[in-house]
């Protein structure tokens, strides 16, 4: 079996773009992998074919000495845009193994230690705010215009049965509800990052709505991102700290910095989603700055992605995926989440667009908040080639 074909294809999927690699041996079978372009990745599809490059001819099989020749081949710019085109080919390729040996994914990695996923609805509210004005069209869902829409949608997350829900600051001091994120670019904060008495208190406002339509039965988490500086994070913790969250998510890149905010409030603290490898997830570990470390399957590639929560388990550390992806992207969360022992909780998007189940040719099984693991080989399933080709992205 040789590799003859790499092809990024990329699909309409309303306010973003859903993005796949195709890799295609001598053989025909084809693995499937998603990854994210439009997030701080500008250009990744191009890196991907070019690396891709040096694999034509391979036996896609033996994984591991693939990546760490691509890792080698990109040693001198690690990380980032070259880390995620490398995950892409590690997650199609192992996809085409799986699908030879005619088991799933989950099967490679040791086989599953469960096969429910406990999932929480992610962006809860924040696309509902983000993109008021067409979120109707898009999603079939209602916009949140106020506290009171967000303690409905709170209800909704808790009567469709999901165990957990996640969001994002949301503000109502404006001429319209606007989600706070100045760490992207986003007026207002940017590029001070400073916190103030009004953002906490918005916070603290938006986080008690959202609690008192789900009940005590949802565990509430915030995403904070990369907003505010380590004053601001242990501001705003120890605002929250009443609340009981499940988490407060934030990114920093400072091992010390995350440790001083994880002893500085009681508070869990979930981060890392936006870090690179062992060697990156390593020093954080060591000075135990985190209760739950966060894995971009995606980014990493599954295999490294097992590797870090190997690390993690042993620093005493449990982890979630970031998955923010469609459903391609979720089933290949799934496996990684099935394989391991220290598993917290599955992100997942829930408000998304209409189509989203046609872009792939069987949909995820949800049931009760839990995903169900599939059985079928490879991820579960494949990228519907036909229906992404008619809806490019617009």
């Amino acid at each position: 079996m040789k590799i003859l074909k790499l092809e990024t294809l990329h699909c309409d999927a309303g306010w973003r773009v859903n993005s796949f690699l195709k890799v295609t041996t001598d053989d025909g079978l084809v693995g499937w992998s998603e990854f994210m372009e439009g997030y701080g990745s500008r250009g990744l599809s191009a890196v991907i074919e070019k690396i891709g490059e040096r694999i034509i001819g391979e036996d896609p099989r033996p994984i591991e000495r693939i990546t760490a020749f691509l890792y080698a081949a990109t040693r001198q710019a690690p990380g980032g845009v070259n880390q995620q085109a490398i995950a892409a080919i590690e997650n199609a390729l192992v996809d085409i193994k799986a699908k030879a040996l005619g088991v799933p994914v989950c099967e490679l990695l040791g086989g599953p230690v469960r096969d429910r996923l406990e999932l929480y609805w992610s962006h809860c509210g924040s696309y509902r705010v983000r993109y008021a004005e067409r979120i109707k069209e898009l999603a079939g869902v209602s916009p949140v215009r106020s506290l009171g829409d967000l303690e409905a949608l709170g209800a909704e997350v808790a009567r469709r049965g999901f165990k957990g829900l996640k969001t994002n600051v949301i503000r109502f001091d404006g001429e319209r509800p606007f989600v706070h994120a100045p760490g992207f670019n986003q007026a207002p904060g940017y590029p001070e990052l400073n916190i103030n008495t009004a953002i906490i208190d918005a916070a603290v406002a938006q986080l008690s709505a959202l609690k008192r339509g789900a009940g005590p039965s949802v565990g509430i988490h915030l995403d904070t991102n990369f907003n505010y500086k380590t004053e601001g994070y242990l501001r705003l913790g120890r605002a929250l700290e009443p609340l009981e969250l499940a988490w407060l998510e934030l990114d920093t890149y400072d091992p010390a910095a995350l440790a001083w905010i994880r002893q500085g409030i009681r508070v869990p603290i979930a981060s890392l989603e936006s870090l690179y490898g062992r060697r990156q997830y390593r020093p954080f570990f060591e000075r135990q700055s985190v209760d739950v470390a966060i894995v971009d399957i995606a980014w990493n590639g599954i295999l490294e992605s097992l590797k870090i929560a190997s690390m993690a388990d042993a620093f005493e550390v449990n982890v979630a995926p970031h998955n923010f992806n469609g459903h391609l992207g979720s089933l290949m969360s799934a496996h990684f989440c099935a394989a391991i022992p220290n598993f917290r909780v599955m992100e997942i998007d829930i408000d998304d667009v209409l189509w989203k189940d046609e872009i792939v040719t069987r949909p995820p099984v949800i049931e009760s908040g839990d995903l169900i693991l599939p059985k079928a080989a490879g991820w579960g399933a494949d990228v519907n080639e036909a229906f992404v080709r008619a809806h490019p992205p617009r």
